[in-house]
């Protein structure tokens, strides 16, 4: 082949290959860090049933690509929440999904002190430019009509005052239906980590769109 061939068909190919590699970049992999409490952690489901493995399952089925890592501890408050923030959410994150509070309500945790920790964890991603869906929960049963009113104003006043994603309650799916919950208790058990997913899933397409055009 000639040289001016072998330049003119290269020259063709790089022409082809750049449009390819612009959308490939565009769809880079979204990391997406879950940080809650025993509503995420699943720890009592097999691996592959626990939300963060039903989360990321949906949405490679939709063509996202994107990874999902757990990072819940079942019996974190708020409090304990923020004081692994740093260890649990690692630079490299592009969106977390935070359910913290589903504890505090359980434990009667006074609704100020959960909302100072839940606004310290929500300042520190804002400062690192990582994309956030905060959930609320269902008020516990064990709560008076004051405290109940309280943590479903505190979740919302928080999502607007830092102006993040918002789902009202992340056990709104599973909450009133006992076979969607373990036996005796207020955790959703497989079909209702299904349920949540299913519910879910346009808010958290909403947190990659968010992360995917956020500069970092």
């Amino acid at each position: 082949m000639r040289r001016r061939e072998f330049i003119t068909l290269a020259g063709a190919a790089a022409t082809t290959w750049s449009p390819l590699k612009a959308v490939r970049a565009e769809e880079r992999g979204i990391k997406i860090v879950v940080l809650g409490d025993v509503l995420t952690s699943g720890y009592y489901l097999p691996v592959g049933r626990r939300f963060p493995d039903r989360l990321e399952f949906a949405l490679k089925a939709k063509g996202q690509s994107v990874t999902v890592v757990g990072a819940s501890n079942s019996t974190d408050t708020a409090a304990r929440g923020l004081a692994r923030l740093n260890r649990s959410v690692p630079e490299d994150t592009d969106a977390v999904i935070l359910e913290l509070g589903a504890i505090d309500m359980l434990y009667a945790v006074q609704p100020t002190i959960t909302r100072t920790s839940l606004a310290a964890i929500l300042q520190n991603l804002k400062a690192r430019r990582i994309a956030v869906l905060l959930c609320g929960a269902a008020p516990h049963t064990k709560l008076d009509d004051e405290q109940k009113t309280a943590f479903t104003a505190m979740f919302s006043g928080l999502a607007s005052e830092y102006d993040v994603l918002f789902y009202p309650a992340f056990d709104d799916a599973f909450v009133n239906d006992a076979q969607l919950k373990e036996i005796g208790d207020f955790k959703p058990n497989a079909a209702g980590t299904e349920a949540v997913v299913a519910h879910i899933l346009p808010k958290v397409e909403a947190l990659i769109d968010q992360a995917r055009h956020r500069a970092r």
